[in-house]
């Protein structure tokens, strides 16, 4: 029988996962025989995981994690002389329980050149955990044997889906937002992907059909000359295809220059992190804008017509029934109700291993001991009409996710009002169509 090193990914966000083609491109380019499976579309069959020399999951974040737990410990089961790899952002956060159910090989962000030297290495027994950022040697990404792109979450744009791939720019981020789950790996540091092997990883898939491409850079302008260059090569290589990207408050307001030039490159929207519109929040959660400058980019995005797509953290131990409406009405005065996606307003804050969240006083005060099922650190709010609030907005949302955004806003809006004893009638005709079609990926939920 063939052994094989199976690379195993549990969620990515509705897209073809990135780490299983990035993986694969660095075992096959030392001649390892490599098969992949996405949990999120095809199963994972016995055979295949009894002929594998090495199995490597692929832990981007903290729902993949959760979610291959179990997978791991099946594998475990069936084939205890496999050696076993988790690698991504989440792997290293949660290195110790990792260990726990057999996993043997650890590596962070930047893991190809790491897992290729695990693997393909002599097995001497020796346990490996790598959360260092080492400058790894990019290759193109290797798709062969992944579920096409047409299997994946699409792009609505007006009347037209799109069917999307996915690459990165960079990777990291050079700021350190307390609650972020790149921090703890890449502690303020960032690696820029080399423009030939983006534009080749592009081509390619447009070449299989995609005609949208996202951009999953952390911030796709921490290295602003790298992303227009990136950017210009994509507009001269692929006439007619959009994209998508992240950028933060801070750097948006900081190069305006840049938001004409997405548009014009087929920019359909950019993602930006607003998370709160509380002034004190943002300042615990060291993002690095203010409520005023985000509502400076709305209006500068506006003048451009370059759609914003915001995303917050509606729910934190620092959140108030008050403060709650007060984020419902800034998004509806500033006309961006069509914008957000209404998993953004049940979002609440993950306290993860290794979360500089865990720096601040009162953060330590409220958790309890770290859930190894939950992979959080669990809080409760001292209002307990918030956490009621954040389950029934959450419950909500996911049974209407094929309701228009509007609708599924009105409902929150009367909800939290009424939570607040506030009387604060929505005044948009719900019948009235929206001033734009803002383009958005069908895939609901982030993290």
């Amino acid at each position: 029988m063939t052994k094989v090193v199976l690379l195993v990914s549990t969620y990515d966000l509705g897209r073809q996962p990135f780490g299983l083609a990035s993986a694969a491109a660095a075992l096959r380019d030392v001649g390892l025989d490599v098969e992949c499976v996405d949990l999120s579309r095809t199963k994972l069959v016995d055979e295949t995981i009894r002929r594998a020399s090495a199995v490597a999951f692929f832990l981007p974040m903290h729902t993949a994690t959760r979610l291959a737990m179990p997978v791991i410990d099946r594998v475990r089961a069936l084939n205890p002389d496999a050696r076993l790899a988790a690698y991504g952002l989440y792997a290293p956060l949660n290195a110790a329980l990792l260990r726990e159910h057999g996993v043997s090989i650890v590596e962070g962000g930047e893991f190809e050149d790491g897992l290729v030297a695990a693997i393909a290495g002599p097995r001497d027994g020796t346990e490996i955990n790598r959360n260092d950022v080492p400058r790894v040697r990019f290759r193109v990404p290797d798709r062969a044997g992944l579920p096409a792109l047409t299997r994946y979450a699409t792009l609505q744009y007006g009347d037209q889906r799109r069917t999307v791939g996915y690459t990165e720019a960079t990777r990291g981020c050079k700021h350190r937002c307390r609650h972020c789950p790149i921090v703890p790996v890449y502690d303020g540091r960032f690696r820029v992907v080399p423009v030939d092997i983006v534009a080749a990883d592009v081509r390619a898939q447009v070449a299989a059909g995609a005609r949208h491409i996202t951009f999953g850079d952390p911030d796709f302008l921490n290295g602003p000359g790298h992303a227009m260059s990136v950017i210009d090569r994509f507009a001269a290589e692929c006439p007619g295809v959009s994209y998508d990207v992240t950028i933060k408050v801070e750097h948006l307001l900081r190069h305006p220059e840049a938001l004409p030039r997405l548009r014009d490159t087929g920019c359909a929207f950019v993602t930006t992190a607003v998370e709160s519109v509380d002034d004190r929040v943002l300042a615990l959660l060291d993002k690095g804008h203010t409520r005023a400058d985000f509502e400076r980019v709305v209006a500068r995005a506006r003048e451009v017509s370059l759609p914003l797509a915001p995303t917050f953290v509606a729910f934190t131990p620092w959140t108030s029934v008050d403060g709650y409406c007060d984020l419902l009405q800034t998004i509806d005065r500033l006309g961006l109700v069509d914008h957000v996606a209404p998993i953004q307003l049940a979002i609440r804050l993950l306290i993860t291993e290794g979360s500089r969240l865990l720096e601040l006083p009162d953060i330590r005060t409220l958790v309890g001991q770290f859930n190894a099922r939950t992979l959080t650190y669990p809080w409760i709010h001292q209002d307990p009409r918030l956490d009621d609030l954040q389950r029934t907005v959450e419950a909500l949302v996911g049974v209407n996710l094929s309701v228009p955004r509007r609708s599924v806003f009105a409902r929150i809006w009367e909800l939290a009002h009424d939570a607040a004893g506030l009387i604060a009638p929505w005044a948009v005709d719900l019948d009235i169509p929206a001033r734009a079609t803002i383009p958005y990926l069908n895939e609901p939920w982030y993290c």
